[in-house]
């Protein structure tokens, strides 16, 4: 047994001595012979030209520096499949803080300001004897005339204040509460005081607009639709109005809507990745598509806290005064919107690879390069914002998508 253990101990000195002698050669062929080597594949190495085994490109041949790097690799690291690991000596970076003032492009229209929206209602059921408003988005003024109504109410109404005045003149309470009851169904307080001296009764009352706008209808032929409806379809069915005299209308029911187009609003749509950077109060500079000579400066007043269906975009509101720019309702707009980051940190964009839901660096390890995921936030020209996954200490590979093996990356683990 002494005796066995005698020659094992002398032949693996042997071995260890051969193996030695063996990876002095290979270091001394390569490095008085030309080598090849693969530009996505560093640990291909051939001593003839020819294609890379794994991906078919076509060896280039290997400078000095490179080939002395590569014999600093150990063989594990080869091993290594290369979604965990890469051998590279690329260059590296690292993640950097700093503030930074960022301009967020926004697209979105010009609307109504439906805050100063006026509607036009009938204080009385009746028939439309005549009708004054020819055509939908007319421009109508404040005290012009819009339908006259014939009511049978109206009628009984002026009926007994008449029937006051003849035979109770001296009972004011009954005659105030008469006139009134007029007053109340919208007859004008000079129809009243005609309808006194003359008593002559009035077989219809006229409606007069209460605002300076363009008029729309209620909602089509759902004339008692809310003002969003009246929004949702005002660029439908632009030709004749569906309300037409001899129609009838309740007491009551909403007619017409006037918007101002001298109170308007931007509606701006904001995607879900700038939706950390846009706060209310933020000022924007609205470039008009129709008009770029009249762009403007505002600030953001409301923030929609829901997303419109259909739509991946929040919308943001500013208030601005249409009165001497008259930009058309429903244009396009172009913003930007001056928005401020503190104390982020940074990398370039090509140091990040996408895979989708995932973002990956590669972080610099002892013979290479190891993948990493990473949070991310907003992109600023050639920088992303690194929120979780990274320490100042950690030296990142600047180009990612050098060292990237496509297919195995498709497979990447937590």
């Amino acid at each position: 047994m002494k005796i066995n253990s005698i020659l094992i101990g002398l032949f693996s000195i042997v071995v260890l001595t051969a193996c030695k002698q063996h990876i002095k050669d290979i270091e001394v062929a390569i490095a008085t012979t030309e080598t090849y080597t693969c530009p996505m594949h560093p640990q291909i190495i051939r001593s003839q030209p020819g294609d890379c085994p794994i991906c078919g490109m076509t060896l280039v041949k290997q400078n000095d520096s490179h080939a002395a790097a590569l014999k600093d690799v150990q063989l594990e690291n080869l091993l290594k499949p290369t979604n965990q690991f890469v051998v590279s000596d690329i260059p590296v970076t690292t993640i950097q803080q700093k503030s930074a003032d960022i301009a967020v492009k926004a697209l979105g229209t010009v609307a109504y300001n439906t805050s100063s929206a006026g509607t036009i209602s009938a204080r009385v059921t009746g028939r439309i004897e005549k009708l004054y408003i020819r055509y939908k988005f007319q421009l109508v003024q404040k005290g012009q005339k819009i339908m006259e109504i014939h009511s049978p109410e109206l009628l009984t109404a002026q009926q007994n204040l008449l029937f006051l005045l003849q035979h109770d003149a001296e009972n004011t309470t009954l005659i105030n509460a008469a006139k009134q009851k007029l007053l109340w169904l919208g007859m004008g307080n000079w129809q009243l005081q005609q309808l006194m001296q003359t008593l002559q009764m009035a077989y219809t009352v006229t409606v007069y607009s209460n605002y300076t706008g363009h008029i729309h209808e209620a909602g089509g032929e759902n004339m008692a639709a809310p003002v969003s409806a009246v929004m949702k379809d005002v660029t439908l069915r632009t030709k004749e109005l569906s309300i037409k005299e001899g129609m009838y209308v309740e007491k009551g029911q909403t007619i017409f809507t006037v918007f101002n187009p001298d109170k308007a609003w931007v509606l701006l749509n904001i995607y879900a990745s700038d939706l950390s950077l846009v706060q209310k109060g933020a000022t924007a500079n609205v470039i008009p598509e129709t008009e770029p000579d009249k762009a403007f400066k505002s600030t953001i007043n409301f923030i929609e806290p829901f997303y419109r269906a259909n739509s991946k975009t929040l919308t943001a509101r500013i208030d601005f005064n249409n009165t001497t720019m008259h930009i058309p309702i429903g244009s396009q707009v172009n913003a930007l919107i001056s928005t401020h980051v503190a104390n982020a940190y940074w990398l370039p964009v090509n140091a990040v690879v996408s895979l989708g839901v995932d973002k990956v660096v590669f972080t610099k390890e002892d013979g290479g390069f190891r993948a990493r995921k990473i949070v991310t936030g907003i992109t600023n020209n050639a920088e992303i914002q690194i929120i979780a996954g990274l320490t100042a200490n950690n030296q990142v590979a600047t180009n990612a998508q050098y060292l990237m093996d496509s297919e195995s990356f498709i497979k990447l683990k937590n």
